[in-house]
């Protein structure tokens, strides 16, 4: 007999305290991601891979834990990009070779909140663009507007691209806001689930608070 395959919830966007808008420490990610049956956290902090290898390393010595995908979330000159399924650091900024390093480690390219107006870091996609993807994050609960999640997955649907969902969760309450679902037993299997578009997105807005939280944040450490 096969391994009895289960539906699989994964919150794909979140930072730890190695983002320097967020406090979130590795074990607090995991326990709070269990108690609301989230399954697997794709840990994306800006700029470094070290959040996830560290909640990763921390999933190792908990019982029953949280599948962790290791990712990162790299400002280029064009607006952001997230790497997922990474071993090695993105080191360039530059909107071409990032996207190529991802692919170089095997990593799917994902494009985090695009045509959110209201973020200066979000990448505008263009039709020439979708080639350079994998996938694009459908659904943000950051994004403010419905209009700017909606937007995105118009881009996603028009160009075939697979799709994303996440908290963008810089705060222990916006853990689970917004996944993905799945039927599949592991983050690998949910990997090619993404991918051939086989997956259900769910999500609910972040409070406003959250963002002003990760501001003081961001100020306090600059």
């Amino acid at each position: 007999m096969g391994s009895k395959v289960v539906r699989m919830k994964c919150d794909m966007h979140m930072h730890t305290r190695y983002s320097h808008d967020s406090n979130l420490e590795p074990r607090k990610i995991l326990k709070i991601a269990k108690k609301r049956g989230i399954d697997a956290v794709a840990i994306t902090d800006h700029g470094t891979i070290k959040g996830g290898l560290a909640v990763k390393e921390e999933a190792r010595g908990m019982n029953n834990a949280v599948s962790v995908i290791v990712g990162a979330e790299i400002l280029t000159e064009r607006g952001e990009i997230i790497g997922l399924f990474l071993e090695e650091e993105v080191k360039s900024t530059s909107f071409e070779r990032v996207i190529d390093e991802i692919k170089a480690q095997n990593g799917i390219v994902v494009v985090p909140h695009p045509f959110d107006d209201l973020r200066g870091s979000a990448l505008h996609p263009t039709s020439d663009d979708a080639s350079l993807f994998d996938c694009v994050e459908v659904f943000n609960s950051r994004c403010i507007f419905r209009k700017f999640n909606e937007k995105a997955l118009e881009f996603a649907n028009s160009h075939n691209l697979g799709m994303t969902a996440g908290s963008d969760a810089h705060t222990a309450n916006e853990i689970g806001n917004a996944f993905v679902s799945a039927d599949v037993d592991d983050i690998w299997d949910l990997r090619e689930a993404v991918l051939r578009r086989e997956v259900s997105i769910y999500g609910k807005k972040s409070l406003i608070f959250n963002h002003l939280f990760s501001k003081i944040l961001k100020e306090l450490r600059a």
